[in-house]
């Protein structure tokens, strides 16, 4: 079986340097940065605020691509930042908000979100990664969401990179979490009987008017309506580009094994929406600083659950020839702790420059 195909999108926030406060520069930078040879037109999209631009790879084979473009886009798009006077900064919450609302791009699907909740969208300064990966069909993709559901928590914990809010320390590693919670359908996906129930269910949502489109199924992981791939879209997005590989690498393992699951008549592992809700919530708490919850709600250390995380993908990794590097990846991480971690540490040692001052360092560190 060949190796799963990859593709990944990465949103960042415009700060000013000196200040760490989001400026709405989106256009002005991807205007620049689409001068650079070095980066295609379709590679640097808007987002909902103009504070944010969002950068997405080609589909990629393996982790060295992904990383090779990763930081050809980080860096073509740094570069465009600085020459309009802004810092590119890949942190999932800004250092400050700023005491301006963040201006809404404008096109009709982000003028309608402002119209259905004005405050949320005001608020919703936010940035993510997500990792597409091919399925073979969309059955397959929705027997894989069942079986991906359950190790979502443990990614929120791992890729957690937004603990402040208002230059305040929330007391929460992945604060987005919290924030795109409160969409009407977000968080953990639920579980579906087959590819014809799944359908019911997303086309009674639009029907009733709760999403206008399907774009608006803000759950953590979801099949994409644009490509033939499932869509993992918990993580934080992350400080170093070599992060977001090591992510990568771990959906598609996931992906890959819970395809030969599926295909081999495994049953699913999983627990009641509640159990997956309060997973989630104490993932988000917590970061790798505490317990985390299993799909069976079982409580254990994070520690543990990420070595039974590394256990459950292993064979895959190895068969993909990634299991090198994203063991590396995960030591690493272990032992340095998350970027929401690395924040605080910074908070309390310089204060908010100083936080600043390390998330537009490590966006484009190389």
């Amino acid at each position: 079986m060949e190796p799963v195909t990859l593709g990944v999108e990465e949103e960042y926030l415009l700060l000013d340097p000196e200040t760490g406060v989001p400026v709405p520069l989106a256009e002005q930078v991807r205007a620049a940065a689409g001068l650079a040879p070095i980066l295609d037109a379709d590679e640097l999209h808007s987002e909902l605020l103009q504070v944010q631009v969002e950068a997405v790879t080609p589909v990629c084979k393996d982790l060295e691509e992904v990383g090779g473009h990763l930081l050809r886009m980080r860096h073509a798009v740094g570069a465009a930042a600085e020459a309009n006077g802004c810092r590119l900064a890949a942190c999932a919450t800004p250092p400050l908000r700023g005491a301006v609302s963040a201006l809404v791009t404008e096109q009709p699907r982000y003028r309608a979100m402002r119209v259905q909740a004005p405050q949320l969208v005001a608020e919703q300064l936010v940035n993510g990664m997500h990792v597409h990966a091919g399925v073979p069909n969309r059955e397959t993709g929705v027997a894989v969401l069942n079986r991906l559901r359950g190790w979502l928590p443990v990614l929120v914990a791992m890729s957690a990179n937004s603990p402040l809010w208002d230059g305040r320390d929330t007391g929460f590693a992945s604060w987005r979490t919290v924030i795109f919670g409160r969409w009407p359908v977000s968080g953990p996906p639920p579980v579906f009987r087959d590819l014809a129930d799944h359908k019911q269910r997303v086309e009674t949502l639009r029907a009733s008017g709760i999403v206008s489109d399907t774009g608006q199924l803000y759950w953590q992981a979801r099949l994409s309506d644009r490509f033939p791939t499932v869509e993992v879209r918990c993580p934080d997005v992350q400080l170093r580009a070599d992060d977001a590989v090591m992510f990568a690498g771990i959906v598609r393992a996931l992906v890959t094994v819970a395809i030969h699951e599926a295909e081999a008549g495994m049953p699913v592992v999983t627990g009641p929406p509640e159990v997956a809700q309060a997973a989630n919530w104490q993932a988000a708490r917590h970061g790798l600083n505490g317990h985390l919850i299993t799909a069976t709600g079982e409580r254990r250390s994070a520690g543990d659950v990420v070595a039974l995380l590394m256990e459950h993908i292993t064979p895959a990794l190895e068969a993909a020839g990634d299991d090198r590097e994203v063991v590396s990846l995960v030591h690493r991480r272990l032992q340095e702790g998350t970027p929401a971690d690395r924040q605080r540490r910074a908070l309390a040692q310089g204060g908010v420059k100083a936080v600043t001052d390390l998330v537009v360092a490590e966006t484009t560190a190389t």
